[in-house]
């Protein structure tokens, strides 16, 4: 079964597999400039090592016995609901070719280094005196709470669409872009200071971001591949980890100098020692510490960031394929995503130990997590990503940690939304045709599905504006627009457009850290 569902996955997202192959016309005449040509524009995707990361592995094994015709037409007319473009006419018939002669005769490379000097190396100040900033924003905005971020991918992955956008969720309107070169990919906020966010691309840069002038003011690149990034409670700290390499840091939040990095190694549930990409790492409200999950290692580690030397305590046998997760009960109970084992796994963060393996469908993907109070009781709910044989929500009791419902809904769902005074969980819906156009609406109080918004474009990531009122969708691939409903009526208010949006982050996640309990009800739920 596990073979079946990871093969799958493969062959669903075989489509986007050149994703983004290219994004220069500049003509290749030798070989030698093929891996350059990659890592500049197509490793963002697939990895730096060849072996996959947003988009499937591109190599001698994973290409074997495919047709060079077959995957030249995939180039040439783009992939519909995907972020796959056309290239026909961005490049010529020989560099097409060349791509992919090169690509069926490179094997999957040996995990590239990235080291501290590396990193250091690589910083950069765009502002050397942050005093001189303003001390309010410059914009109009009553709470800096109703900013909501919006990682726009670009139509290529790479190059002017490629921003973090801002906008004010009481007015719709954009009020800041940052320009991130590759496509952005996590939003984070500083809970104790309102003035930055933090953004990370596809290709592991993070820029510090001043939120009252809307601009970058340093960044940093902490690896080749890898989306995982927590900030600290008392905003001091930054941890990123990198798919490639099998690495992660820790960082000054203020200058993102880095402090020290972790070789993410292990012994995996089957008893294999193993190097591992980095999955979610998580900022809790309860106490100084970090939690990283090493995804191929299935073990969740637990960093003392206000400790010498940045300790770590190993939870081991957590799960199979390990990714994202989210919070609950003040920050003190971790639930992880384990993408083989068809589970969600509880981790008790103060006792420091594995709780329990709940049932969670089939691949499931958590996305950032969402929970809710119905009746006194806090209820959790996670999606599934992948074309499974039975498509389900899985509503989770928190409280004493059992399945009360898996929800049936229309196909395979990636990230759900929910807020303390919006009546809905909303539910992506991802699939390889209209489908994927929709966002489903689950009532919290039946656990039903009641209103299925036919959203344009390829529906993600839906997010509510942090006072409930609104619900943000993004409707990028072929929309390019993010789409915004009142979250009681459904009726569509507003569009915001812009370039292949993905995420959706809103500020209000640092007061109420999981999406759907408001900051009273974190309290109540310890």
């Amino acid at each position: 079964m596990k073979k079946t569902i990871t093969k799958r996955l493969n062959q669903s997202l075989l489509a986007v597999s050149i994703t983004t192959l290219l994004s220069s016309g500049v003509a290749m005449a030798k070989s030698d400039d093929m891996h350059q040509l990659y890592e500049d524009n197509c490793a963002s995707c697939h990895g730096s090592d060849h072996g996959g990361y947003l988009a499937p592995a591109l190599n001698s094994e994973t290409l074997k016995g495919r047709s060079p015709t077959a995957l030249r037409t995939i180039v040439m007319a783009g992939s519909f609901d995907t972020l796959m473009p056309p290239f026909y006419g961005k490049l010529n018939d020989d560099q097409i070719r060349g791509v992919i002669k090169h690509l069926q005769a490179t094997p999957k490379q040996p995990n590239p280094a990235w080291t501290l000097a590396d990193m250091k190396k690589s910083l950069k100040v765009y502002v050397k005196d942050e005093s001189t900033l303003p001390d309010k924003p410059t914009y109009k905005i009553d709470n800096i709470d109703n900013l909501i971020g919006v990682a726009a991918r670009g139509k290529y992955g790479r190059g002017e669409g490629s921003r973090a956008i801002f906008i004010n969720s009481t007015t719709h309107q954009k009020v800041g872009e940052i320009p991130t070169g590759v496509a952005a990919h996590i939003i984070d906020f500083n809970p104790a200071n309102p003035r930055w966010a933090y953004v990370k691309t596809d290709t592991a840069e993070i820029f510090k971001v001043d939120l009252y002038s809307m601009q970058a003011t340093r960044s940093i690149k902490t690896g080749y591949n890898g989306p995982g990034m927590g900030v600290s409670r008392d905003g001091k700290y930054i941890m990123a980890g990198s798919f490639v390499p099998h690495n992660a840091v820790i960082l000054d939040a203020d200058t993102l100098e880095p402090l020290k990095t972790f070789e993410l190694e292990g012994v995996d549930p089957d008893g294999k020692m193993v190097s591992s990409d980095s999955g979610m790492i998580i900022g809790t409200p309860y106490a100084d510490i970090f939690a990283i999950a090493l995804e191929n290692a299935g073990q969740v580690w637990i960093v003392d960031y206000k400790e010498d030397g940045f300790p770590v305590t190993k939870i081991e046998k957590v799960g199979r394929h390990l990714h994202d997760a989210f919070l609950t009960h003040g920050g003190k109970k971790l639930m992880v995503a384990s993408y083989d084992d068809s589970i969600v796994a509880a981790i008790d963060l103060e006792e420091r130990k594995l709780i329990k393996q709940l049932p969670a469908g089939c691949v499931p993907h958590v996305g950032g997590g969402s929970a809710v109070k119905v009746d006194g009781r806090t209820l959790g709910f996670g999606t599934n990503f992948g074309d499974c044989d039975k498509m389900v929500v899985s509503v989770w009791d928190l409280d004493k940690m059992e399945v009360v419902k898996q929800i049936p809904v229309s196909g395979g769902t990636e990230s759900p939304a929910a807020h303390a005074n919006a009546p809905y969980v909303a539910v992506d819906i991802i699939s390889k045709d209209r489908r994927a156009r929709t966002v489903q609406l689950i009532d919290k109080k039946t656990l039903e599905v009641v209103k299925t918004l036919d959203v344009g474009g390829h529906a993600y990531f839906p997010e509510y504006s942090a006072d409930g009122k609104f619900l943000y969708i993004s409707a990028g691939y072929n929309g390019d627009e993010v789409v915004v409903y009142d979250s009681n009526t459904l009726q569509k208010v507003a569009s915001v457009p812009m370039e292949s949006p993905a995420g959706i982050f809103s500020r209000g996640r640092v007061k109420y850290m999981t999406r759907g309990l408001s900051p009273d009800e974190m309290e109540q739920s310890k």
